[in-house]
């Protein structure tokens, strides 16, 4: 029993860092791979929210250098720009996810709705790559403040799980004439204040289904969203530099319709 349940956090923890950076819904695969593996512990929710914090820390790690930058230049005009466009565009999803936070656990956490998510959002990909919009290279403190905020509503879609919060970000950048490359590494930002909310406010909500016993199994988890979003951080950059979305496009309506074909009558 031991030993399946830390193949399981494992696993879990692998498909958190390798799809929470990609257009492809990380919550919406947990929740495939959850039920797939008969994940169903009773701390599972809390065990999906505690891992992605490897995902944030691998964020943070690779981008340390830029972060620190900021941290030390605190007063400077460019670093209050770079704050200040990251809180506006967190502002919408953090006013919904409050507001819809247990509509959202309690209704849209299920296998049908990750499948259609899944399946619109590919051809939503499609449609923005094939709109074939000038686009124009943007640093984070750039942006203007509108132009932010905007990309934060973009974002706040993905609270339906199954619609990708980098997917959300990055086609809605795409859309308002961002570049893949700035909408990408904008997207990498943005998850950490909103990573982080959401990892607090849920660990707050279920904090009592945490016990001593669950730790080696939260920290296999967490030990591999870390080291697996890494290699998803890096691999996304290059590609993004030389590659359209399409791929994935096509991957989120093929994963969608087999979810939906899979799926009991």
């Amino acid at each position: 029993m031991a030993y399946t349940l830390f193949w399981q956090a494992l696993v879990l923890g692998t498909i958190e860092g390798l799809t929470e950076f990609l257009p492809v819904s990380s919550t919406g695969h947990l929740i495939l791979a959850g039920q797939y593996l008969e994940f169903t512990r009773a701390d599972a929710k809390t065990f999906e929210v505690v891992i992605q914090l490897g995902a944030i820390l691998a964020v943070c790690w690779h981008f340390r250098a830029r972060l620190l930058g900021v941290v030390t230049t605190l007063g400077s005009t460019a670093a209050q720009r770079f704050v200040s466009r990251l809180l506006l565009a967190f502002l919408p999803v953090a006013v919904l996810g409050v507001a819809l936070h247990g509509f959202i656990k309690q209704v849209l956490y299920a296998p049908q709705v990750v499948a259609w998510a899944l399946l619109v959002g590919g051809f939503v990909i499609l449609f923005i790559e094939r709109r074939a919009a000038p686009t124009q290279n943007y640093a984070v403190e750039d942006l203007s403040p509108l132009l932010a905020f905007k990309i934060g509503c973009a974002q706040a879609l993905a609270l339906v799980p199954g619609v990708s919060r980098s997917g959300a970000t990055i086609m809605g950048a795409l859309w308002l004439g961002v570049s893949r490359q700035s909408a990408t590494e904008f997207s990498f930002f943005l998850a950490i204040p909103v990573m982080f909310a959401a990892t607090a406010f849920d660990l707050l909500k279920s904090w009592q289904t945490l016990s001593p016993a669950s730790i080696p199994l939260f920290a296999v988890g967490l030990s591999a969203a870390f080291l697996s979003a890494l290699v998803a951080i890096r691999c996304l950059l290059h590609f993004v530099a030389n590659h359209s979305f399409v791929a994935f496009a096509w991957y989120r309506i093929a994963l969608g319709l087999l979810t939906l074909w899979l799926l009991p009558a």
